[in-house]
């Protein structure tokens, strides 16, 4: 049985230049600026592609916001589980509203694993993975109420045993034992994804999900739940912690690696990298500087005073916006031309989507024909092991322009052509 929980807020602090969504003060204030979380469409797009394979699944979720509504909408029959203590006997429930907090997920994902889903998407970002895994750590203790069953659509009890959909992990014939935890896959709707445990794209993890479905299981792989400390990333300390491990299902090119940071060793790689960059730049344009230690080393070079992990805006020499939402960046490109400086994310091989919601599908747009300066030490490109550069802005018309081949700047004089591909325009 397939199951799904979605963190409704996930990635609302991308856009708004806020580098994470963790904690209710800092979704305000993302709110504020205008910012809108995208954990919604893209739940509901990694569910209407698993839905072209299999018309009328039933999925186990939860109730509103955290599961439910994108499964509807999707077209899929949901069967709706409760989670425990916290909306016990309300009928405003936090999922139903969509006001949640991280306790939620935990609850969420415990009473899936309970109620017998073998595979669990769970739509967010590192911070809604890490819940999974405490969720899953809780199943077996005490945890509100366990679950056993649930009511579809129709208000019908059913009987997780009795579902067609009982599947594990391996090929056919093969069953994971009842009492075994589920698999579990993320679909990327956060900010920092440093973790292994996503699919390169919604579309992708619905294929996933199909061909769980369709094979019974598939083989699975225990991979590491990462995240960070936002509050001390915002401080420029990125140090990320391992929470934990979870099981899984892995298909060649629709999971993505974890994130690899930059080595010591490659200090005067980067170095060279950003010194080419800089040499690149032009009078009167607005340069839109990405995360990264790569574009650190540019603003290092340029002697400006960049933001840990945001997007800054540079003109002259000069820096003009620290830490730009994605509604300044738009305004600052109204200004005159402009041009976005990014890098790779070491070992994922992410160009955009992941760390950098900011340079959004309308800030791309709004570049124009030249939108990108990409640079990176050759290292990195190596490490990738002839695997493209991807792009997920989120706009499938919008990757599909980028999908090709881009020019890297890996020095002083020095570049590479390196292919770009878009895992939503990947055969499912």
């Amino acid at each position: 049985m397939i199951g799904v929980v979605v963190n409704p807020v996930a990635g609302v602090g991308g856009p708004a230049g806020l580098a994470g969504s963790d904690g209710a003060d800092v979704q305000r204030s993302a709110l504020a600026r205008g910012a809108r979380s995208r954990a919604q469409e893209r739940a509901v797009l990694a569910l209407t592609t698993l839905a072209e394979r299999h018309p009328g699944l039933v999925v186990a979720t939860v109730a509103g916001a955290m599961g439910a509504d994108a499964v509807r909408a999707a077209g899929l029959v949901s069967r709706v589980v409760g989670v425990g203590a916290r909306d016990a006997g309300s009928a405003g429930s936090p999922e139903a509203a969509g006001v949640t907090e991280a306790a939620d997920t935990s609850r969420a994902v415990a009473a899936l694993a309970a109620a017998g889903a073998d595979l669990i998407l769970v739509v967010g970002g590192d911070g809604t993975l890490r819940d999974a895994v405490s969720g899953l750590g809780a199943v077996g203790h005490p945890w509100g109420e366990r679950v056993d069953g649930g009511r579809g659509d129709d208000g019908s009890a059913f009987e997780a045993e009795n579902s067609r959909q009982v599947h594990g992990q391996g090929g056919s014939g093969t069953r994971t034992p009842r009492l075994g935890l589920p698999a579990v896959l993320g679909v990327p709707a956060g900010v920092k994804m440093y973790s292994s445990v996503f699919a390169v794209s919604p579309r992708a993890a619905g294929s996933i999900a199909a061909d769980w479905v369709d094979h019974e299981g598939l083989p699975t792989e225990e991979r590491e739940v990462l995240d960070i400390d936002e509050a001390a990333m915002r401080r420029a300390r990125v140090d990320p912690t391992l929470y934990g491990m979870l099981r899984v299902p892995h298909r060649s090119g629709r999971t993505q690696a974890r994130k690899a940071p930059t080595p010591v060793t490659e200090a005067a790689a980067v170095e060279a990298a950003a010194r080419g960059a800089v040499s690149r730049m032009r009078p009167g344009v607005r340069y839109l500087l990405g995360p990264g230690g790569t574009i650190a080393e540019i603003t290092r070079q340029l002697g400006v005073e960049g933001s840990p992990l945001g997007v800054d805006v540079v003109l002259d020499g000069a820096i003009l916006v620290r830490g730009a939402s994605e509604q300044e960046l738009l305004a600052q490109i109204a200004e005159g031309p402009a041009q976005a400086v990014v890098t790779v994310i070491g070992g994922q091989g992410f160009l955009l989507g992941r760390g950098n919601q900011q340079l959004s599908a309308s800030v791309l747009r709004a570049l124009g024909d030249d939108p990108l300066l990409v640079v990176a030490p050759e290292q990195k490109l190596i490490d990738l092991h002839g695997r493209p550069l991807l792009v997920d802005t989120g706009d499938p018309e919008l990757d599909a322009r980028f999908a090709g081949h881009v020019r890297i700047i890996t020095g002083v004089g020095t570049s590479s052509l390196y292919a770009v591909n878009a895992p939503e325009l990947i055969s499912v």
